[in-house]
C-alpha cells in the first residue's frame, strides 16, 4: 500500500514523573512530524485556574463544581507546545511548586477527569497526521484504542536525579524523591483512571538509558508500527 506510511498513527506514551516521558514525546513527534499533547499540563492548567479562583483543591465537591469553567486550548506543535486558560499563557505559571503539590488531588475528581479526558480525545481526532499523547492513563484510558502504547518506567533514584536536574542547582535529590514517590501513589492509587500500565502496552525502562537512546527506541517502535499496518 503506497500511502501506508502516510496514516496518521495514535502513540499513547504513559508513565510516572522523571521517566524522561516529556522530553520523549517531544523529540518523537518531531522527528516523525506528528502532533504532540502534554496531558500532564492540562492537569497543570485546570489545577493553576482552580488556585488563581480560590476553589479549595481538597474540597472534592468545589471542585467538581468549577471543573466545566476553565476554557483550556493547548497548542500541539512538538517545537514549541503551548497552554492557555482563558486566553491566558500559564506555561510558566502551571509548573511552580503549589501548583505541583495540589495536581494530585485536582486530578483525582471524576469530574475534572471526564472534561480534560474528553478534551484529549477530541485533540486527539482532530490531529490529522497522527499524534503523541503523553500521560499516565492514555493508553488505559484516555486513548485505549492507541495504535502504539508506551510505558516509560526508570527507578526512584534515576527520577529524583533527572528531576532534580531539571529544578536546577540546590534541589534536595531525597526531598525530590519523596515527593515523587508520594505523587505516584496518590495517581496509582486513585479510583478514577489511576496511573497505570496498560496490557498491551511495551515497558521501556529508561533507568541506564541515555535521552537520545529512549528517543531512538521509540522512535523504532513508531516505524515498525507504521510499517506493520
Amino acid at each position: 500500500m503506497e500511502n501506508g506510511a502516510a496514516r496518521p498513527v495514535i502513540v499513547a506514551i504513559d508513565g510516572p514523573s522523571g521517566t524522561g516521558k516529556s522530553s520523549t514525546s517531544k523529540a518523537v513527534a518531531g522527528e516523525l512530524g506528528l502532533s504532540y499533547l502534554d496531558t500532564g499540563a492540562q492537569y497543570r492548567a485546570i489545577t493553576w485556574w482552580m488556585v488563581s479562583n480560590g476553589v479549595d483543591v481538597e474540597d472534592a465537591d468545589a471542585v467538581a463544581a468549577a471543573a466545566g469553567k476553565p476554557v483550556i486550548v493547548s497548542g500541539t506543535d512538538p517545537a514549541g507546545p503551548t497552554i492557555h486558560v482563558d486566553g491566558v499563557d500559564v506555561a510558566g505559571p502551571i509548573r511552580t511548586q503549589d501548583v505541583t503539590s495540589k495536581v494530585s488531588a485536582v486530578s483525582a475528581v471524576p469530574e475534572v477527569r471526564a472534561r480534560i479526558t474528553e478534551l484529549q480525545r477530541s485533540i486527539a481526532a482532530g490531529a490529522e497526521k497522527g499524534i503523541v499523547v503523553e500521560g499516565r492513563d492514555i493508553g488505559t484510558t484516555v486513548l485505549p484504542d492507541a495504535d502504539l502504547k508506551i510505558f516509560l518506567t526508570a527507578s526512584a533514584e534515576a527520577r529524583a536525579a533527572r528531576r532534580s536536574g531539571e529544578l536546577g542547582q540546590g534541589t534536595d535529590v531525597a526531598a525530590t524523591r519523596e515527593a515523587l514517590v508520594k505523587r505516584d501513589a496518590a495517581d496509582s492509587s486513585r479510583k478514577t483512571s489511576p496511573l497505570a500500565k496498560a496490557a498491551d502496552a511495551v515497558e521501556v525502562d529508561t533507568t541506564e538509558l541515555t535521552l537520545t537512546q529512549v528517543i531512538e527506541c521509540v522512535v523504532t517502535l513508531v516505524e515498525e508500527k507504521r510499517a506493520g499496518k
